[in-house]
């Protein structure tokens, strides 16, 4: 107590200075209009801005739910997406009489999506793995596709846990993906070298398909696990072996495997048909040996 009586003695003319100033202000802006609003005007400016900055700090805190609030609303766009869907043809029936029906068509969903998080990645080794947050309970099962949160190629599922999969990365050297160019659709495979991260190499494409530095390469139509269409990468540098025929491409990879966070699993819902119809198929004509 007795230093503040001290303090106040001190600084008595400049304390004194203080608060004369502000009643005289008070009084300024009570009484008179054009200066209330000239300072109301500076006040909202000035909390204004205070509030923008600490917007910007709590958007900051709350950005990994806002991330995850934004995932799962493309998680459900990215299921009404047209090519999710194949047209089956219901044209074929049985009349009895003689007017002609008209043809029609419906859509049969054919790839489903699903919201996940990676928990685990490797970037480093020669066989690299990811490891998502989803597994059986959540229905993901082997041979799904996984897309990151901008739709490019991050893998295939491998194994699954109930609560967890394992994902091999495009960055192992086991890994072989259907690819095609976006300009003319020739297709080859995707594969990667075991070195640079950044970088997988295209290989099937005759020398005599023209293409360039920057040409998108997409997942191909021909495959029984992967969606068609999403990109892969594009070619960063073009080399020839004439021996063989075919050009040695390097695509860079169209997905940052460094930080990836965000991804989706796509199951082709068709594909236990699919791999019926062509084990049936083989063993029909074995038979026929």
């Amino acid at each position: 107590m007795r230093n503040i009586f001290i303090f106040i003695r001190r600084y008595f003319v400049l304390l004194s200075f203080l608060a004369l100033q502000a009643f005289a202000l008070w009084i300024l802006f009570t009484y008179n209009r054009f200066h209330r609003a000239v300072g109301l005007g500076v006040a909202s400016e000035f909390t204004g801005s205070v509030n923008a900055q600490v917007d910007k700090v709590d958007d900051y805190f709350h950005l990994r739910e806002e991330n995850r609030r934004v995932h799962q609303v493309n998680d459900s766009l990215m299921n009404l997406v047209s090519s999710n869907f194949a047209q089956v043809d219901t044209t074929a029936r049985a009349i009895t009489d003689t007017l002609r029906l008209t043809d029609s068509t419906r859509d049969v969903r054919r790839y489903l999506w699903r919201a996940a998080k990676v928990v685990y990645n490797s970037v480093n080794f020669e066989k690299n793995y990811l490891q998502i947050n989803r597994g059986a309970t959540e229905g993901i099962r082997e041979n799904m596709a996984v897309l990151n949160s901008d739709g490019a190629l991050v893998g295939l599922v491998v194994a699954v846990s109930p609560n967890f999969s394992q994902v091999m990365s495009l960055l192992h050297v086991q890994s072989r993906v259907p690819a095609s160019l976006k300009n003319n659709n020739v297709f080859g495979t995707i594969e990667w070298s075991g070195e640079d991260p950044r970088f997988l190499l295209l290989k099937g494409i005759s020398m005599d398909v023209k293409l360039k530095k920057g040409d998108s390469v997409l997942t191909s139509i021909y495959s029984y696990n992967y969606p068609p269409g999403f990109l892969v990468g594009r070619i960063a540098d073009i080399k020839t072996d004439k021996a063989s025929g075919f050009y040695n491409l390097k695509v860079r990879s169209a997905v940052n495997f460094n930080a990836v966070q965000q991804v989706f699993v796509v199951e082709n819902l068709q594909r236990t048909e699919q791999l019926q119809l062509d084990e049936a198929t083989r063993q029909k004509m074995e038979q026929k040996k």
